[in-house]
């Protein structure tokens, strides 16, 4: 039996069980402060009998082991996060760590879409934009962890947005996650007609980012989740067509553009493969141990 800890930018998940056909329980705690937030996940965790603890978290995260830092939320954009040690939830249990798009990612290549290959992203878009991006059916590692989220692209023809993003302004998720999206049509997303052009700026900056994955780490394929894009069903078909037209063919896109949307899909295990990233992480654990 495992246990698992999601933890999202406006919810955490706490979930018990052995993968996507054993569930024993799933609890939500409403993020809040930090420690509000961890005190309450540390008594649902105190409650539970498992073997081995999985964390996939906000970030970004200081996940090199000899680091002073070890397991802190560092340089986030929900700065009363900053320093939060996430350590502090495992106890004396095996444990693994991860981003909490690297850990969906990996959910999704154990039970999902991503099954038998070797190479893929996942992508979420919501209130942030992150990527999970698996190389040899590991999370990719070097300076920190992969924040392609943050990368500076190309902008629509005409597109005069500032962005949103406390950092870089007009990266990715500036320009296209989902407050993002409310600051440029000064609305609430709910409100925030199919047809309205935001849509088509968010469709566009989200292609740029699918470019330059698929020409550096050079996934097989790509699946996108997140509220904003399952909530705007418009995006993906938007997204894909984008994509084809930046690509041009070039070098072995062509495997991609034939084969669309095998390639860019949602995600297998749809709203549950973070929650079921966070197991897999946990497996991952007993493994090492």
């Amino acid at each position: 039996m495992f246990a698992g800890v999601e933890l999202g930018g406006t919810k955490c998940i706490c979930i018990l069980g052995s993968g996507p056909d054993d569930i024993r329980d799933q609890v939500a705690v409403p993020t809040t402060t930090p420690e509000d937030t961890l005190g309450a996940i540390a008594e649902i965790l105190d409650s539970w009998d498992f073997h081995a603890l999985g964390i996939a978290g906000f970030g970004p995260l200081q996940l090199d082991p000899a680091a002073p830092d070890y397991g802190c939320v560092v340089n986030s954009p929900k700065r009363s996060w900053n320093g939060a040690n996430l350590l502090t939830l495992a106890g004396d249990k095996p444990f693994a760590l991860d981003t909490d798009v690297n850990g969906a990612a990996l959910a999704e290549g154990r039970w999902g879409a991503a099954q038998g290959l070797d190479s893929w992203a996942y992508i979420t878009v919501g209130t942030g934009i992150g990527i999970g991006s698996i190389s040899g059916r590991q999370p990719l590692r070097g300076l920190g962890h992969s924040e392609a989220g943050h990368q500076r692209v190309p902008r629509l023809a005409g597109d005069g947005f500032a962005g949103n993003c406390p950092f870089h302004g007009d990266c990715v998720e500036g320009m296209a996650s989902g407050p993002a999206i409310e600051a440029r049509a000064n609305r609430k997303g709910s409100d925030v007609a199919p047809d309205d052009p935001a849509w088509a700026f968010a469709a566009h900056s989200i292609a740029m980012l699918c470019h330059n994955l698929v020409l550096t780490s050079l996934p097989q394929r790509i699946l996108i989740g997140g509220g904003v894009v399952t909530g705007q069903p418009q995006l993906l078909d938007q997204i894909r067509a984008r994509l084809i037209d930046s690509l041009a063919g070039y070098a072995a896109t062509a495997l991609v553009t034939g084969d669309i949307d095998n390639f860019l899909q949602p995600p297998g295990l749809g709203s549950h493969a973070g929650p079921l990233g966070a197991l897999a992480l946990a497996q991952d654990a007993a493994r090492l141990k």
